[in-house]
């Protein structure tokens, strides 16, 4: 196994591009191991709907990055105080979905700095009931790679603020909110360290080696970068991939002004807005129709539909109401 250098990039949009680059192109004889820490970021899984997972206002305020990954599961946050792992190798027909085999170097470590980890359900790993850790994998072409994350020392406000957490999610697993089931591994360690320390403690542990010069690696060369450079700009730097892959939807948002009540519908494909209707008891001077095709065609993202409504007086369809709070009954 060879260790890939990030170079300490934290840009969720290149690491995720590097994992691509190493699954598709590096030597299939070969297994390789990527840590990578992403500044704040929420990394959709590969099957999610993007919007029902982000509290967008939340993000748009604190240029929290969004991205889709290849695997599936759920929506993740990462920050500077998150730790992320691939394992990067052939598939043996036998590896997918086996999580306990790529976890297990991990919580060995874990271990040794006197965390008691342990696999838990399908893909969490958990400490004292807690989760520190989610993990998942993808395939193609007779590679694969497992990855997780590692919450160091995370701004779990931030976890709970950016992400939304559909109720019944939180209900199957008898607990009252994200807040309560989340944790650091920080807090658990019996001595501090920082994340790099932490960082080089978890590598020299998986690869048994107390020299870090000792570990194999793979060190990325300009056309490595090159290439990788252009995955990201093809695939997670674009609308297209991070949002307009989410699958078809409706929305339904109904809200009571000063000025009457406002029933919002939406069907929404590739994440654009294919139609609209809007139902209330409000008094309107103009053809509510007007609105709704103004509305129909466009992004369903709040910047866009701002962009949309920047010239319309919404008070000659609704009367005292503002595009904020129009838009904040939506996101």
């Amino acid at each position: 196994m060879r260790f890939i250098d990030n170079e300490h990039v934290t840009d969720p949009r290149i690491n995720l591009a590097i994992e691509e680059y190493a699954l598709k192109h590096l030597p299939l004889d070969e297994t390789y191991l990527l840590f990578y820490i992403n500044e704040p970021s929420i990394i959709i899984g590969k099957h999610q709907n993007t919007v029902e997972e982000i509290n967008d206002r939340y993000v748009k305020d604190h240029g929290i990055h969004v991205v889709r990954r290849l695997s599936g599961g759920g929506a993740v946050y990462h920050d500077l105080g998150n730790l992320n792992f691939s394992f990067i190798t052939r598939d043996d027909g036998e590896s997918f979905h086996n999580f306990a085999k790529f976890t297990q170097p991990v919580t060995e470590a874990l271990h040794q700095l006197g965390v008691p980890a342990e696999l838990s359900g399908r893909n969490d790993i958990l400490v004292e009931g807690k989760k520190i850790s989610g993990n998942a994998q993808f395939f193609t072409g007779g590679r694969m790679f497992s990855h997780g994350t590692l919450m160091f020392n995370t701004n779990l406000d931030d976890v709970v603020q950016a992400l939304k957490v559909k109720g019944d999610k939180i209900a199957s697993k008898g607990i009252k909110s994200i807040r309560s089931r989340v944790a650091n591994i920080y807090d658990y360690l019996t001595e501090p360290m920082s994340m790099e320390q932490f960082r080089q403690t978890i590598l020299k542990s998986i690869f048994q080696t107390d020299d870090l010069k000792a570990i194999p690696r793979y060190q990325l060369g300009d056309e490595d970068w090159e290439k990788i450079m252009a995955i990201s700009r093809e695939r997670y730097q674009k609308w297209e991939w991070n949002f307009g892959e989410s699958p078809a939807f409706n929305v339904q948002h109904r809200q009571r002004f000063p000025i009457g009540e406002i029933d919002l519908r939406l069907h929404v494909e590739g994440n654009m807005i294919q139609t609209c209707r809007i139902f209330g008891d409000f008094f309107a001077q103009n053809d509510i129709s007007q609105l709704e095709e103004l509305l129909v065609n466009c992004p369903f993202d709040r910047e866009a539909l701002a962009a949309r409504l920047v010239n319309v007086d919404l008070g000659s369809y609704f009367g005292k109401i503002t595009t904020e709070e129009f838009l904040d009954m939506i996101f």
